[in-house]
């Protein structure tokens, strides 16, 4: 008779054999796809662990990954709260304030200003005189330095002729006023950065808002989704596509951040700011019409913008740099004066007075080198002039002209696409509530709804910077 071992004896199975034998259990009932008697459609286990896997991908995005703090040895006192940063608070205006007395870029073309001023005054100074002392003695007959010597100090005078002194003194006072004109040209297109990259961190934050309000709605989706399919009311696949989605709106949350981050950054250095602190802009972005009129805009740009105006002023300093060279062509005057003191065995006529003067010839060298050279000078100015214009001219239609696409583009947002896009998503969404409406419906009218409404946003940006783009065309501000 064979004899079975007692239960105590016998061997047990380990625990990774009754799980895989579990696990193969499981394979082979989820290897059939419908379960007759069990309400809708089983998924197949790809499925499920696809869903699993996104489930899991989503829930990490949420958990913040802050560092567990070390544990502390007794006694330590507990950390205070971290201190806030300080807070700032800009509007449009403040941030242009700001800018003209913190900028950098601003601060460095001011000083071109004081450079010129110092050319300016040098050009006002009149050549210093020479002090010269010259000596004749006799070393015969008994005499030295002492008793036959002569001394003759003079005093020598350089006097420019042909007015070289002022076309020196006109042309330092044009390149005076080109330097202000280019400071204020340098505001111009500094001031332009300031206004786009104020507006970029606007668009930034209503990006944000729209990212943030889209991942909030289908929270909601999602979660009320789950219960649905906990009761067995909506396939899997459906959950995963939710949650496909909210994975998508997520990741638009963070990239929004980053760019709200990086546009406050860009802003932070042009009004010379520190890190630290933290920018509230209270200037929204919104829309406000503006009609301009492009013939006062074009007559405005080439008689006050401010590079065309440095232009006009380097182009006068270069024809007085050319009548300063032509006056080159004339000798200047050299005129000095002394008084000799000799001892007693000196000259016959003691206590003598000299004068001189002094020219020289202008044989060789009438400066025409110099003239060649202004003369370039000359026609450089005003070619870069008409260049200019030409330029400024260019600007000023095209800026008008995008304008015009940007402010039609709006007004049809505004005309009700951005509330039918709207619209349709919330009746799409009720609708799939009530089972009217598949899951695909939903996502591509949640879809559509966030391009309209971020296209929108982008229109509305672009419009408020063309308008600053044809106000530094112009250089001034366009009223609304």
């Amino acid at each position: 008779m064979r004899h079975l071992p007692r239960r105590a004896d016998r061997v047990r199975p380990s625990g990774a054999f009754r799980a895989a034998g579990k696990l193969n259990r499981r394979k082979r009932v989820m290897m059939h796809n419908v379960v007759p008697g069990d309400g809708p459609n089983r998924t197949p286990k790809s499925v499920w662990l696809a869903g699993f896997l996104v489930s899991l991908a989503a829930s990490l995005l949420c958990v913040d990954f802050a560092p567990a703090r070390a544990a502390e040895p007794a006694g330590t006192p507990p950390a205070g709260p971290a201190p806030s940063p300080s807070l700032l608070t800009l509007s449009l205006d403040d941030a242009l304030a700001l800018f003209l007395r913190q900028n950098f870029d601003v601060l460095i073309s001011k000083y071109g200003i004081e450079y010129a001023k110092g050319q300016q005054i040098t050009a006002r100074l009149f050549p210093n005189p020479v002090l010269s002392f010259s000596t004749v003695f006799s070393t015969t007959q008994g005499r030295t330095l002492s008793n036959s010597g002569q001394v003759y100090p003079q005093i020598q005078q350089l006097f420019e002729m042909a007015g070289k002194r002022g076309y020196r003194i006109e042309s330092a006072g044009f390149g005076t006023q080109s330097a202000e004109a280019n400071f204020e040209d340098a505001i111009r297109q500094l001031g332009f950065t300031v206004k786009d990259t104020y507006y970029r961190v606007q668009l930034a934050q209503r990006r944000l808002a729209l990212a943030e309000e889209n991942r909030d709605r289908f929270a909601r989706i999602l979660e009320i989704n789950t219960i649905r399919f906990k009761k067995g009311y909506i396939a899997e696949v459906d959950l995963i596509r939710i949650r496909l989605q909210m994975v998508d709106f997520q990741s638009q949350v963070i990239q929004a951040i980053q760019d709200t981050n990086a546009a406050k950054a860009d802003l932070r250095v042009l009004l010379g700011i520190s890190p630290a602190m933290e920018l509230l802009l209270t200037t929204e972005l919104d829309y406000h019409r503006v009609e301009p009129d492009i013939v006062e805009l074009r007559r405005v740009a080439v008689d006050l913008r401010p590079d065309v105006r440095a232009r006009r002023l380097l182009q006068s300093q270069r024809q007085a740099e050319l009548r300063l060279a032509k006056a080159y062509r004339y000798p200047d005057l050299t005129i000095g004066g002394g008084y000799a003191v000799q001892g007693p065995q000196g000259p016959d006529n003691p206590q003598q007075i000299g004068l001189s003067v002094g020219v020289p010839l202008p044989l060789f060298n009438r400066n025409q080198g110099g003239i060649v050279q202004a003369e370039v000078a000359v026609q450089t100015a005003e070619t870069d002039l008409r260049k200019t214009i030409v330029q400024v001219e260019n600007q000023v239609d095209i800026a008008y002209r995008n304008l015009l696409e940007s402010r039609r583009l709006v007004e049809a947002y505004r005309a009700g696409i951005l509330e039918d896009a709207r619209l349709v998503f919330t009746i799409v969404e009720r609708a799939y509530e009530k089972g009217g409406a598949t899951i695909l419906d939903l996502l591509d009218a949640a879809r559509t709804s966030r391009l309209i409404q971020q296209n929108y946003i982008e229109t509305l940006f672009n419009y408020q910077r063309h308008i600053f783009l044809l106000e530094s065309a112009v250089g001034r501000e366009i009223p609304s």
